[in-house]
């Protein structure tokens, strides 16, 4: 920090000798743990940080980079930083409705659809849905929002002879989880989750940057004994986690 930079009750002036970075991440997370800023407060940006306190942009990159890794600010690209709200959680051995999840929190979901379309079933996905190689699967994409912010991709493959109007739904006003189940109630599900980096595309709709790491589900759903759904379900991974209990 330049000897005319305003001092700190910022960059711990209390510790001196800790790097710069790490001065100016303890300033940030003092005044969200203080309640000064509380979720959804815009943080300053890089360039206010650097004017403001005398501190270099790589410097300031590094700090808020780090912060958002370690989940107490979000970074919005084209929007800016916020400080987090409490990491959105879901239950990972139930298959649920990522709406109802929302609302429960007091959140107001949102979603866009990226894609709904009918598309022939090559070797993969024919094993997945358990059809002939060739036969027709619907397949939808959905960014799920709550807010502003967005915390999901649902990319989903559907066997039509379970829901044969599927492809005729509005997924902007329910969602495919809560059609699926209504339609075709569920008797079991198969699930796998893992870290991956998300797709460059991902990372723009989901507004991330291409280095944060991502929980990725795979989940496949059955109905009177015949596949119903195919879906991967891709969250960032600063802002969610998935529990279970046994």
């Amino acid at each position: 920090m330049s000897p005319s930079a305003p001092e700190p009750s910022s960059p711990d002036a209390a510790d001196a000798s800790a790097p710069l970075y790490a001065r100016l991440k303890r300033h940030v997370r003092s005044r969200v743990e203080s309640g000064e800023w509380p979720p959804g407060h815009r943080v300053p940006s890089e360039n206010e940080l650097v004017k403001s306190l005398g501190v270099s942009r790589m410097t300031a990159n590094r700090a808020l980079r780090e912060l958002a890794a370690e989940g107490l600010i979000t970074r919005i690209r084209g929007k800016g930083s916020f400080v987090a709200a409490r990491k959105r959680s879901s239950q990972f051995q139930s298959v649920p409705n990522i709406a109802d999840e929302i609302r429960a929190r007091g959140g107001a979901h949102g979603a866009s659809v990226l894609l709904l379309q009918s598309e022939a079933c090559g070797p993969e996905l024919a094993d997945a849905l358990d059809l002939p190689l060739g036969a027709i699967a619907v397949h939808s994409i959905i960014v799920h929002r709550e807010g502003d912010l967005p915390i999901q991709i649902e990319d989903r493959f559907v066997n039509p002879a379970l829901a044969p109007d599927y492809a005729g739904q509005d997924f902007t006003t329910a969602t495919p989880n809560g059609y699926l189940s209504a339609l075709a109630p569920i008797e079991r599900a198969e699930q796998f989750i893992e870290a991956v980096t998300a797709q460059p595309w991902e990372c723009r709709m989901l507004s991330i940057a291409r280095s944060e790491p991502c929980l990725l589900v795979r989940r496949r759903t059955w109905s009177g004994g015949q596949v119903v759904s195919f879906v991967r379900l891709l969250y960032p991974g600063t802002r969610y986690r998935l529990e279970s209990e046994s």
